[in-house]
């Protein structure tokens, strides 16, 4: 056998194992979190030993870059830019919090644990960072100022936030169409 089948047949196999150790880590995150996850767990699951998730992810951090980049790879956040063309305001958050609360149901698993467990971690930073630039995406078309603008801000923020639609639809029951067009009239208010 050839010695360049050799090395990549095992490159293949090695990157196989990396991928069922972040598959098996996003698992565990998403049903008791990743406080409560250990590796050995991770290892358990993914069928290796612990020394071999150690050798592909050294640290904390490498794992958390890998299942945070794998994980969000395939639960896209809602486009921005799309958001960005549409010029009447109210249209705009309309969309943006139909888009929103959809996002958050097909996350919530993921997102209630690691926010309950690590809402501040450095892993978190571009998840805030891409709400926080919703928020001001969605802000863009009104034109208030001052005051008014600073409480439009704030109740965007807190319409986009997954604690809201949680409370909304989790806890009070309602659908999501309902918790966004409660979200739409409350913002609105505030713009009045």
């Amino acid at each position: 056998m050839p010695r360049e089948y050799v090395l990549k047949r095992r490159a293949e196999l090695q990157e196989r194992t990396r991928q069922r150790i972040i598959d098996a880590a996003i698992e565990l995150h998403q049903t008791v979190g990743p406080r409560a996850t250990t590796i050995s767990e991770i290892a358990e699951r993914a069928g290796v030993g612990r020394v071999t998730v150690y050798r592909h992810f050294p640290d904390e951090m490498a794992l958390g870059l890998a299942c945070s980049g794998k994980y969000f790879s395939e639960h896209s956040f809602p486009d921005l830019a799309a958001w960005g063309t549409i010029g009447e305001p109210a249209q705009r958050l309309r969309t943006g919090l139909r888009e929103t609360y959809a996002y958050h149901r097909q996350t919530q698993a993921m997102t209630s644990h690691v926010l309950a467990d690590g809402r501040h971690h450095p892993l978190m930073a571009p998840y805030h960072d891409y709400w926080s630039r919703a928020g001001e995406v969605l802000l863009e078309p009104w034109q208030a100022r001052g005051s008014r603008k600073q409480l439009l801000r704030a109740a965007i923020a807190v319409a986009l936030s997954f604690d809201t639609w949680r409370t909304m639809a989790i806890e009070q029951q309602l659908r999501d169409d309902q918790a966004a067009d409660l979200m739409f009239r409350l913002t609105c208010d505030c713009h009045m």
